[in-house]
């Protein structure tokens, strides 16, 4: 790998973190100025701030006719935020999962999958079918708005920790807020297209597909700041925290990223067969695991979270086996298939039928 390539992926890496933070502070204050109450903001202003990567990165990659990196970023994303962040941040200490998290966010987590699995279906994800995904997403976050009415005081205490007192009385204020909003979004779009650039050139570097480039480096470099207010959320005590972070990133990929990127693709994007056999179902398969898990006891243990890393280590393993054509991929598929997914399914299943009987 040649010194710019690192240089265009660290640098974008940087900008997408800086401008994402940037935007989203700036956006959130300038909103409370003109009296929009905090609960809003954080459902729409900072939930967009933290997919603000993913969808600079598939947006500008469909631009640029890299659909297959737009497709695995998504994808890459929201394997990485469940089994990458949850496992280390459950490793760290175990973490609570609300009530309210398993009966709607989980549920919604994975009919977004199924029904973008579903569009992929022919293929491809056309522009109508983008629209659908914003349209999708624009239903949810009202839904949300209005179903969280009664938790307006928490959301203010949650709102002014993050990002202080929303009045600011302060001559031209708004200018700063502005200037933030606007450095944000240049920073957003420079470092998608250093990204993007560096990306590229490491697949062209390695002889892989921009799709295993877009499933593994440019998915958890996006995903860098899920992982930094996750481990940051469970080292303050804020445990539940971590596991809504992740999951409405999860969605928020899905309905946004997703549907942005066929939205202003000329062609739409197109599914590669890899990803349609085998990238999709397992990032439904990983949804789908979150439910007796978070199910038994409302909490993620440690040894569910090294579960979560010692499969995320395996699905890259694949990927970089896949890629590169080594001997070892079959014995390795075959002890997936065979041996952990079967031995991880069982253990779900107890784990859920004893919560179920617990609470009979």
């Amino acid at each position: 790998m040649s010194l710019m390539t690192f240089a265009y992926l660290i640098g974008g890496l940087v900008l997408l973190v800086v401008g994402a933070e940037a935007l989203v502070r700036g956006a959130a204050k300038l909103a409370g100025r003109f009296g929009i109450p905090p609960l809003i903001i954080g459902l729409t202003v900072v939930a967009f701030g933290t997919s603000a990567p993913e969808t600079a990165v598939s947006v500008q990659a469909s631009l640029n006719g890299s659909g297959d990196i737009a497709v695995g970023n998504v994808i890459g994303s929201n394997i990485a935020n469940i089994l990458l962040i949850l496992g280390i941040s459950a490793l760290i200490a175990p973490l609570l999962v609300s009530r309210q998290l398993i009966r709607l966010d989980v549920p919604v987590m994975i009919g977004a999958g199924l029904l973008c699995y579903a569009l992929a279906w022919n293929g491809s994800i056309s522009r109508l079918d983008g629209a659908l995904l914003l349209v999708s997403l624009i239903a949810y976050t009202v839904f949300l708005v209005v179903a969280s009415k009664r938790e307006k005081a928490p959301a203010l205490d949650e709102f002014v920790t993050e990002f202080g007192p929303t009045g600011d009385d302060k001559p031209f204020a708004w200018v700063r807020q502005m200037l933030s909003i606007l450095l944000g979004l240049g920073l957003l779009i420079g470092g998608s297209n250093l990204l993007i650039e560096g990306a590229v050139g490491l697949a062209r570097t390695l002889g892989l597909s921009e799709l295993v480039i877009g499933l593994t480096v440019v998915a958890v470099g996006t995903s860098m700041p899920e992982l930094a207010s996750s481990v940051l959320a469970v080292l303050k005590g804020e445990r539940d925290i971590a596991v809504g972070n992740v999951v409405g990133s999860c969605i928020f990929n899905l309905l946004l990223v997703l549907g942005a990127g066929a939205a202003v693709s000329a062609d739409g994007l197109s599914i590669s067969p890899n990803a349609q056999s085998f990238d999709f179902p397992v990032m439904l398969a990983v949804f789908v695991a979150c439910l007796p898990i978070f199910f038994s006891g409302y909490c993620i243990r440690r040894w569910e979270g090294l579960l979560f890393f010692a499969y995320y280590l395996a699905y890259t393993l694949y990927l970089v086996m896949f890629a590169t054509g080594l001997g070892a991929i079959e014995l390795l598929r075959v002890a997936m298939l065979w041996f952990a997914f079967p031995l991880t399914a069982v253990t779900l299943l107890v784990i859920f039928l004893r919560a179920w009987q617990r609470q009979r």
